[in-house]
């Protein structure tokens, strides 16, 4: 039957006063067992080292553009994984600063021992902006101190190494890669050399300008074909309606009919062609020397109607149309002769730009592989110029820098709990610890010790209580009691606090 809360207070002070021997023992004895867990408790000494990231100084703004300074985005992280290597951790536990001559010739068990526990105890956190700190804990302050330095100088170590490795490794594969497309450029241009060499059709646009202007040749050449035709069907007709032969006297008369025939022509052919047409200038020169020989005949006859002679002579008209005739046909067999060539030629420019299509596709795979490999070798050129000057940075010790802003420090307290601290925490324990346990022992108790819980056990109300009665003599007894157990406890206390004070001062 759980007791009341109200009345929980009054039953401790009953409780303490029935068992004051007890209450006193219990309170002595936790108070003593927790100063003496202060004296026996492994305290642990922690010291810390700060290091400052320097990734702004004047090197960065002056070679922008031309170097790449090595970074690191998280430092503590970086940091901490560096630390935590095998290797650091094995050159740590090895050290004779540190572990004094001997750490040198440590087994293996105890060498993983102790990497283990240089692991476990070391920290590494950010301090704020560009700034973070390495801590060590140890139960030897001095081993504490000596492995925080040993870490701080290790990481710095470590960390120029790794940034000039790694400066080193990103310019020797550049390097190689640059080298690697020399070769390739220089088999691409080799392959193009030789292609131009082995095909010298030339390019499309000269093969396709050859080939517009073969063909207007053709269709010039076709144009004049046809006239031609059309002047020898011409001729043909011409040469079909006119006599051969022509029977006449020598008159005046019939003078002046040649001449009139000859004009008929030469008129007609002015309708066609211009006044320099060689057939014109024929008929001009025949119609002047008829026009002599009738001027003669008149002068020698009485009469321009007397006959002088007849004979048969060649007509001069057929004659002359049957040599345009012949002329023609000559013109027309040359330009079907220049035709067929002007065909021969066509067909042939066909096969050469069937050649050039075929081609093509070689030649601008081979331009392509020229261009990319061209536009990669010379960024790569530039970039290898790059890493060299960042590999000369790093090895220089300029952009990305880390310093000790702040060395280890001697530790001179505990980092965690002090003896201070068990010290105090003694008398509250101490004090705390019997009120809490009767406090607890009342609520576990199955006896009935107020009138709240009996009522509210059976449901019906408490009429009268009878309170605890004590004799003079119990009274005289309590109080000596209460005396000497206040006496045993100021001694108690007293000499809690010597000790403990003792402790504090270095006496003890």
């Amino acid at each position: 039957m759980a007791l009341p809360l109200s009345s929980l207070p009054i039953e401790i002070l009953r409780e303490v006063r029935s068992r004051k021997w007890l209450v006193f023992f219990v309170f002595a004895l936790v108070s003593f067992a927790v100063l003496a867990t202060g004296f026996i408790w492994p305290y642990q000494y922690r010291s810390e080292v700060t290091i400052f990231v320097d990734d702004q100084n004047i090197i960065v703004p002056l070679m922008e553009g031309s170097a790449v300074t090595t970074k690191i985005s998280e430092q503590s992280s970086a940091a901490k994984q560096t630390l935590s290597s095998r290797d650091v951790l094995t050159q740590i536990a090895k050290d004779t600063d540190v572990y004094g001559d001997d750490a040198r010739n440590i087994d293996d068990e105890e060498l993983e021992s102790r990497i283990m526990t240089l692991r476990g105890n070391m920290d590494v956190r950010p301090a704020g902006g560009r700034y973070f700190s390495i801590s060590y804990r140890s139960e030897k302050p001095i081993e504490a101190f000596r492995v925080a330095q040993k870490m701080g100088q290790l990481f710095i170590a470590e960390s120029s190494e790794r940034k000039r490795s790694e400066s080193r490794s990103a310019y020797d594969f550049i390097d190689k890669q640059v080298k690697s497309y020399e070769r390739q450029l220089a088999d691409v241009e080799q392959r193009l050399e030789n292609f131009l060499s082995e095909n010298k059709e030339g390019t499309e646009g000269e093969a396709s300008s050859r080939m517009n202007n073969l063909k207007s040749q053709l269709e010039l050449a076709e144009m004049e074909k046809s006239e031609l035709e059309s002047r020898v069907r011409s001729l043909q007709d011409q040469l079909s309606t006119i006599d051969p032969t022509l029977r006449q006297g020598r008159t005046s008369d019939a003078f002046q009919q040649r001449i009139s025939d000859m004009e008929s022509q030469l008129d007609d052919l002015r309708l066609r062609y211009h006044d320099s047409y060689p057939d014109i200038v024929i008929l001009k020169e025949q119609i002047e020397e008829l026009r002599k020989q009738r001027q003669r005949a008149v002068e020698e006859g009485d009469s321009g109607n007397q006959v002088v002679s007849g004979e048969d002579v060649v007509n001069p008209i057929y004659q002359d149309i049957r040599a345009s005739l012949s002329k023609t046909e000559a013109d027309l067999q040359t330009s079907i002769s220049r035709i067929n060539s002007l065909n021969r030629l066509i067909d042939e420019q066909e096969q050469r730009m069937e050649r050039i299509q075929a081609n093509k596709t070689q030649y601008a795979e081979i331009t392509r592989d020229m261009d990319v490999n061209t536009q990669i070798y010379n960024d790569l050129l530039k970039r290898r110029e790059k890493a060299r000057v960042s590999m000369h940075l790093d090895v220089e010790g300029q952009g990305l820098n880390f310093e000790i802003y702040e060395s280890a420090q001697f530790p001179t307290s505990p980092a965690d709990m002090q003896f201070s601290t068990f010290a105090f925490a003694g008398l509250f324990l101490g004090v705390l610890a019997p009120f809490g346990a009767i406090a607890g022992l009342l609520q576990i108790d199955p006896r009935v010790r107020a009138r709240e819980q009996l009522e509210n056990a059976i449901g019906l109300p408490v009429l009268a209580e009878v309170p605890r009665v004590r004799t003079p003599y119990e009274k005289r007894r309590e109080r000596w009691v209460t005396v000497l157990i206040s006496v045993c406890a100021v001694t108690a206390v007293v000499a809690y606090i010597g000790i403990a004070g003792a402790a504090l001062m270095g006496v003890l």
